[in-house]
């Protein structure tokens, strides 16, 4: 292979499945970039305006590291999905600007994959969103149950797999694990 015509290419990945680590997965690259001066942008499109030991932490790196929570909460909760839907296509509108401007090294869209899912957009609109993505900007997508499109796009994927979980014993959400 002639690393020539790779050497710049942006990357898709792509981190789904059932098991937990997803966020988790993608903010370890956020970290990864901005140790290298690397300017990193990450809209989540389901979590809500609720605190996140994450979102606490990215606070202390405003100057590299734009955070947008731009969803409502879980949808499968959802009182009104009518104006989940709404903020989801917002959303992706808006991811659709932060491709355009070109201006962070790695993109983090995550739990996008449930808007595909959920019907909230269109597999080929997401695709053509993220192939017009700059040279410059790697995107990271996460989200349970990536699509087949979504799969066969992408430069990696790696799928989480729940092998067992603290849940099944009722041990609920914890502080720096969950949250």
């Amino acid at each position: 292979m002639d690393d020539r015509n790779t050497e710049h290419k942006s990357l898709l990945l792509v981190f789904t499945g059932n098991g937990k680590g997803k966020t988790t997965s993608a903010l370890g690259l956020a970290f990864r970039a901005m140790g290298h001066g690397l300017p990193v942008c990450m809209i989540q499109f389901i979590k809500g305006n609720w605190r996140y030991g994450e979102l606490e932490a990215a606070r202390q790196f405003a100057h590299l590291f734009d955070v947008h929570v731009m969803g409502r909460g879980f949808t499968w909760q959802s009182e009104d999905l009518r104006k989940d839907i709404e903020a989801a296509r917002a959303a992706w509108d808006f991811a659709v600007k932060i491709i355009g401007e070109g201006r962070h090294h790695l993109l983090i869209l995550d739990e996008l994959t449930y808007l595909i899912t959920y019907g909230m957009i269109d597999e080929q609109t997401v695709l053509r969103g993220l192939t017009a993505r700059p040279e410059s900007m790697h995107v990271v997508v996460t989200g349970r149950g990536a699509t087949a499109g979504l799969i066969e796009a992408a430069d990696l994927v790696t799928e989480m797999r729940d092998v067992k979980h603290h849940y099944a014993a009722g041990i609920m959400a914890r502080k720096g694990i969950e949250f």
